[in-house]
Order: C-alpha cells, then sequence, then structure tokens
C-alpha cells in the first residue's frame, strides 16, 4: 500500500487526530518512543484515550484541505481570507461552506480559557519581552532545524523555497501570540492560529507526494508537541536558569497562553500538559528523541543565521556573534548538529556577559559591574528580534498549492 493510499484510508477510517510538525528521524529514534507513557490525566482535558500522538493527525482539517487542493478552490479561498486579520472579525463571504464551517467551529476559545490568565500573560509578555523573543524566535528557530523532521518538512515544502519569507510567515503567529491583545477581539493569534493550523493540513497532503519525503505522514500530533516545547517549555527554562525573577501567577499565565494556542492550532486536550510539570515530564519524553542533524538542517541554520547578518546595521552584529549568541542559547549539541561555528573570542564573552546582563536588566547588578561586551550583545538581541519579529508584518500567512520547487 502506498503511502498516500495509508493516510487517505487513515482518514477516511476516523483516527486521524489533531495537528503536528514534526516527530522522529530515524528507526533507532522511532524504537525509543514507541510506548508512549505520558499520562492524559496531566493534560487539560484530565483524561483520554492515551493514543500513542504519533499516528494521530487532525481528523477535520485533513480531509477539508485534501478535498480544497482536489477541487483547485485554494488560490480563490487565499485571496478572500489575505484581509480577514483581527480576532472579531466576520469572515469574507464567498468561502466554501464546508471551510466556513470549519474556520467558524476552530475560531472559538476553548471552554477552558481564563481570560484573567490570557491578559496577565499579555503583560508577562511586554515586561520579558527581550527574553521571551529571543527565546521563542531564535532559540526555538535554531532547535527546529536540528529536528530532523521538522527540517525536512520545511525545507521541501514551498517554504524552504524562499527561507526569509518562511521566517516572515513564522514571525506572524509568534507575534500575535506575544502581543497585548493576543486574544482580545482587536487581536490577531486566533486568526493566525486556525490559519497555521490550514496551512499544516495542506503541507500534510502535498509532502506526501513529493518524491523527497518518503517518510511517515508529517505533522502528526507527536511533531506539534515537540514543536510547542522548543517554544514554552524552552524559554520557561532558559528563563529560569537565567535566574530572571517570575512570580507563580506570571508561571501560570505565560503557560496558560500556550496551551490555549496549542488548542487553536488543533492539538487535542489530552495532549495539552496542565501543569509546568507535566510539561517538564512531556517535554523529556518527546523532544530528545526527536532531535539530530541532518543536511537539510544544516543549510537552513546557515540560511537564516545569514540573513540575520545581512539584514542588520552595517558593522552593529557580526555572523561571528550572531553565531555565538545562537550557540549560547541553544547549547553546544544542538549548536554542532546544526553546525553553527564556535566563536572563542564572542563564545566566552557571551558566556561571562550574559547573565550579567540579565542580572542589570531586572536591577540585581549595578551599571559599574556589567562587562562592556554586554552592551554588544543587547544590540544583537535586539537585532535578532527586528529580524524575526518585525518581518512577520511584511506579509501574511496563506495555504501552499505546491511543494518545494524542483
Amino acid at each position: 500500500m502506498s503511502e498516500l493510499s495509508r493516510r487517505r484510508m487513515l482518514v477516511s477510517g476516523g483516527t486521524l487526530g489533531a495537528l503536528g510538525a514534526l516527530s522522529m528521524a530515524s528507526p533507532a529514534h522511532a524504537r525509543s518512543l514507541m510506548n508512549w507513557t505520558w499520562a492524559p490525566s496531566g493534560s487539560v482535558a484530565g483524561s483520554g484515550a492515551g493514543a500513542d500522538p504519533r499516528w494521530v493527525w487532525d481528523e477535520e482539517a485533513d480531509p477539508l484541505l485534501a478535498s480544497l487542493l482536489d477541487r483547485g478552490a485554494i488560490p480563490e479561498v487565499n485571496r478572500l481570507l489575505w484581509d480577514w486579520e483581527r480576532n472579531d472579525q466576520p469572515l469574507p463571504a464567498g468561502l466554501p461552506r464546508d471551510l466556513r464551517a470549519f474556520i467558524e467551529k476552530a475560531r472559538q476559545l476553548p471552554s477552558w480559557a481564563d481570560r484573567s490568565k490570557l491578559e496577565a500573560a499579555a503583560e508577562f509578555n511586554k515586561s520579558r519581552g527581550l527574553y521571551l523573543n529571543l527565546l521563542n524566535g531564535v532559540g526555538g528557530g535554531m532547535l527546529s532545524t536540528a529536528i530532523p523532521k521538522e527540517a525536512r518538512a520545511v525545507y521541501y515544502s514551498k517554504g524552504g523555497a524562499d527561507m526569509e519569507d518562511r521566517v516572515a510567515k513564522t514571525s506572524i503567529l509568534g507575534f500575535a501570540v506575544g502581543s497585548l491583545n493576543a486574544y482580545r477581539p482587536d487581536g490577531s493569534c486566533m486568526v493566525n492560529s486556525v490559519k497555521t493550523r490550514l496551512v499544516h493540513a495542506a503541507v500534510r497532503h502535498l509532502l506526501q507526494q513529493s518524491p523527497h519525503w518518503g517518510g511517515d505522514i508529517p505533522i502528526s500530533q507527536n511533531d506539534m508537541l515537540v514543536t510547542w516545547h522548543t517554544l514554552p517549555t524552552f524559554a520557561m527554562r532558559k528563563m529560569r536558569e537565567w535566574k530572571v525573577p517570575i512570580t507563580q501567577a506570571e508561571s501560570e499565565a505565560y503557560l496558560h497562553v500556550w496551551q490555549v494556542t496549542a488548542h487553536m492550532l488543533g492539538i487535542k486536550g489530552e495532549y495539552i500538559p496542565a501543569t509546568w510539570d507535566a510539561a517538564e515530564a512531556q517535554s523529556d519524553q518527546v523532544l530528545p528523541p526527536a532531535m539530530g542533524p541532518t543536511r537539510e538542517g544544516v543549510e537552513l541554520t546557515d540560511i537564516l543565521l545569514g540573513q540575520l547578518a545581512e539584514q542588520t546595521s552595517p558593522g552593529s552584529v557580526s555572523r561571528p556573534l550572531c553565531n555565538a549568541l545562537a550557540r549560547y542559547l541553544v547549547g553546544d549539541e544542538v549548536a554542532d548538529w546544526d553546525e553553527i561555528p564556535r566563536e572563542p573570542f564572542w563564545g566566552a564573552a557571551v558566556r561571562t556577559a550574559w547573565p550579567a546582563l540579565v542580572k542589570f536588566r531586572e536591577g540585581l547588578l549595578p551599571l559599574p559591574l556589567v562587562p562592556e561586551a554586554a552592551w554588544a550583545l543587547d544590540e544583537a538581541a535586539r537585532q535578532y528580534i527586528l529580524f524575526y519579529l518585525t518581518k512577520g508584518k511584511e506579509t501574511k500567512i496563506d495555504i501552499p498549492v505546491v511543494n518545494r520547487p524542483e
């Protein structure tokens, strides 16, 4: 049975579940996750079937997008949805009825969403924006290129042919989650989450037709969990490592905005961690086996860091400093997989200056004790954020109709 036929059988049998973005890289990695042991009792749903998320996809979006692609409807859908931007904005007239019904359901917040926590998360994102944007944008980006299935999915899908555009579109969702009005009526997080869910379903359908793919169905529920942990779980771990002061209420609020976003992206409630302890346990199970080196990941990393160095103002942030800061964020193992060069001078400077800069920003270190190199790092962090987040304003998320051109 062909992979495409197998997928259609799964869809028609109703065994697909929600969404994702990546998974295992080799048979050895696959064996290490053969037994899914994370308990659904630790999820926001509090219970569930306990099915292995590697074999769960999106039972609602998958057949819909496959049908829209087969019907040739996507170009008109993209045109109609181009100016659909606000959470409270009605859908445009003219959308196919099945798509309209899906979006109207998918754009609703879950019953367990807490408005007060979402507002608190917005304030936390504001007060800790430098760290969060750096960790989610740059750290998450470097981690993603060291996840073989994700790197290959990006590389061989349409976005892999134009990484500047791909970064811009990825930044749209990240910027929306971190904005002050993320889930308010005038925000855009609900819209961009639903658009991303549609894109993932289209990529799942298209990639299996690529002669370069040859793997499991992409963007499984497990894949999405892997990606999710490279964002909030990774960011919270690093901020704790840097000793950034975070209250219990702030911690819970930051987790909550990402829990809601996971739901909006199509992750099933039984897989969304209810607490940070549950998130840590799940991350430890799904993330390490999913990571490793690939040629595609190395190439994507070089493109991303090269773009950053080119986009910054002349002489303000050098490629060696970009390399050193990226290596500091993700660690030597991941940086070696991504083939990020070691920079002896800047590497040592970052290890010394960044902790001092964090302490200074948090009022824990007086100005005279901050190393001179800290201000170069401060500028580098700002340039990273400028590159990864403001580029999201230059484009909009649209649904692909082809894979990466040959």
